[in-house]
């Protein structure tokens, strides 16, 4: 593609692409005529990588660069999780996005489709509350309808033989533990509550658990595939049949 295809994909100035060439931040495009450089979807990929680097981590170019050589050795899971978590955890999103009024909106935010986020709603994996006669989703339920769209994407949906409703097993599983714990917990404190700084603690207490959940599935998910890769290759692997517990 030429660079003014770029500039329109990217959204990145004629002016300032030529500038990361300079810098060393992208590799001098192959010329196909003398003042005619022909661009591919790499660059639109690095690009994207650097503006969203600059825009939503504040990260100055010297930085990116060492970013950018880092990226190229990592293997393509780990590239993949890069985009995922640049994609839920920026910055400036978490300071910024608001809850989503309007089933309309939150199926235009996410890309759920009217069936699925029905089938959400029912299971309990993603809720809304009443505002004024309308219907009103947290970020929290924004980035659950994202992700559940970016399963399917990546092969883990109803074509692929994943069964969605498990989801549902999950969130069931959450809810009980978290319901569980937080009153036992609050009754064991309910003096504290009228304190005036209590409610900040708490809302730190909540976040500082969401990513201990957070690196806990990951860490048990990533301990399992490697145990299930070693029985592989040691011949070891037993192909037991998964049993579900009877759904009402």
């Amino acid at each position: 593609m030429k660079i003014s295809e770029l500039v329109e994909r990217t959204g990145v100035s004629k002016e300032t692409i030529h500038h990361y060439i300079r810098e060393g931040l992208l590799r001098k495009p192959r010329k196909t005529e003398k003042n005619v450089a022909d661009y591919n979807q790499n660059y639109v990929e690095q690009i994207l990588l650097i503006k969203d680097l600059r825009e939503n981590y504040y990260l100055p170019l010297p930085v990116i660069k060492k970013i950018i050589k880092r990226t190229k050795k990592q293997s393509s899971v780990t590239q993949f999780l890069s985009q995922l978590r640049s994609k839920y955890f920026r910055p400036v999103d978490r300071l910024l996005t608001k809850e989503i009024i309007g089933r309309d909106a939150f199926r235009e935010a996410t890309g759920l489709g009217r069936e699925w986020l029905n089938k959400a709603e029912e299971w309990g994996v993603i809720t809304s509350y009443e505002r004024d006669g309308q219907k009103i989703f947290s970020t929290d339920d924004v980035a659950i309808g994202k992700l559940m769209v970016d399963m399917d994407r990546i092969g883990f949906g109803p074509r692929d033989g994943h069964d969605p409703e498990d989801l549902k097993y999950i969130s069931d599983f959450v809810r009980e533990f978290v319901v569980h714990n937080f009153n036992k917990y609050y009754q064991s404190n309910l003096e504290k509550l009228s304190s005036a700084d209590y409610p900040d603690k708490a809302g730190q207490f909540h976040e500082v658990i969401s990513l201990f959940f957070y690196h806990l599935y990951r860490k048990f998910a990533r301990e399992s595939v490697d145990r299930l890769l070693h029985s592989k290759e040691t011949g070891t692997v037993k192909r037991n049949p998964i049993k579900k517990e009877p759904r009402s």
